[in-house]
């Protein structure tokens, strides 16, 4: 799969987050990256910064969160290109789910792991 066929696969999965919840996504950026750190070379992807529900009166002028997405990890980790599209999707549910405040063992509960 190319890197542009990527990233149209998760621009789409962005487009499938309903409006109510996009409308309150705050200060947040979307990347595609090739491979993840190398101390966690299975990553598929990865947010890091201030989740909503943490941010208080403090928080002004800071950069923005970044949900970086990994291409590599995830194409080696699917079989086929319907599993790409599905496993990007849920990638991208996952890591905004920690956006908005929402940790690992939630959304292992809620069948999102």
């Amino acid at each position: 799969m190319t890197r542009e066929a990527f990233e149209e696969l998760v621009s789409q999965a962005l487009d499938q987050i309903p409006p109510e919840l996009t409308r309150v996504m705050d200060n947040v950026a979307v990347f595609v990256e090739d491979e993840p750190p190398a101390d966690d070379p299975e990553l598929l992807g990865l947010y890091e910064g201030t989740p909503l529900t943490d941010r208080g009166e403090w928080y002004a002028g800071v950069l923005p969160d970044r949900i970086s997405i990994y291409m590599g990890p995830t194409l080696r980790y699917c079989e086929t290109p319907e599993d790409v599209v599905d496993e990007v999707a849920i990638t991208v549910v996952h890591e905004i789910a920690h956006h908005f405040g929402i940790d690992d063992e939630r959304l292992h509960q809620l069948g999102w792991g």
